[in-house]
C-alpha cells in the first residue's frame, strides 16, 4: 500500500471517462489498498481511482466510520433531492452548494469480484453519487447551476494550486460536513 499523488482540477486525467475493471486480481487490490491509503491520509470522504490516475472504474468511501469500496457501480437514485456543500480533494480548498439525490442505491462488485449493494442517504449518498460522477469523467462543479459555476470556476483558476502537477501540491483538507469529499 502508498500514499499517491492525487490529481488536480485540469488534469486531463479527471475528465476521461474511465474504463470498466474486468480482472479482479492482486493488482486491484493493490489499487484498492492505494486508494484507501490515500483517501484516508488525505483526508477525505471518498476518492476515484481517476483522481490518482487510474482510468478504472473504482471508488473507495468513508462515511460515517464505515470505510468501503466499489468496483464498476451502477446506480439508482432517488426522486426526492438534497441541496448542500460539497467539495472534491481534485479541488482542494473550495466547498460550493451542489444538488444531488437524497437516497442512492449502488450495486457494483468489491475486489474480489464479489457482488455487493451500498445503500445510503445523505452524505454517503452525496458521496457515491461525486466519486461515481468521477469515473464518467464529471466533476462535482459540472452540477452547478450556470452562475454558480462560473463563479467557482473563476475562484479555481485564481487557487495558488491552479496549474500545479501532483508533485508539486500536498492536498490539505477542507471542510465538506467536516470533512473533504
Amino acid at each position: 500500500m502508498a500514499v499517491q499523488p492525487i490529481r488536480l482540477f485540469g488534469d486531463p486525467v479527471l475528465r476521461t471517462p474511465a474504463e470498466p475493471v474486468r480482472d479482479f486480481d492482486k493488482e486491484l487490490r493493490k489499487l484498492v489498498a492505494d486508494l484507501t491509503e490515500t483517501m484516508l491520509d488525505a483526508p477525505g470522504s471518498g476518492l476515484a481511482a481517476p483522481q490518482i490516475g487510474v482510468g478504472l472504474r473504482v471508488f473507495t468511501y468513508h462515511v460515517d466510520d464505515v470505510i468501503g469500496h466499489l468496483i464498476n457501480p451502477q446506480l439508482d437514485l432517488s426522486e426526492e433531492e438534497q441541496f448542500g456543500p460539497e467539495g472534491c480533494l481534485s479541488i482542494p480548498g473550495f466547498t460550493f452548494d451542489c444538488r444531488r439525490a437524497l437516497r442512492v442505491v449502488a450495486k457494483g462488485h468489491d475486489m474480489h469480484g464479489e457482488p455487493v449493494t451500498v445503500e445510503g442517504s445523505d452524505l454517503l449518498a452525496r458521496c457515491v453519487q461525486h466519486e461515481t460522477d468521477h469515473l464518467d469523467g464529471v466533476l462535482f462543479v459540472d452540477r452547478l447551476d450556470r452562475e454558480a459555476r462560473k463563479a467557482a470556476l473563476r475562484a479555481i483558476r485564481e487557487a495558488e494550486w491552479a496549474g500545479a502537477t501532483p508533485p508539486q501540491v500536498r492536498v490539505s483538507p477542507h471542510p465538506t460536513l467536516g470533512r473533504a469529499l
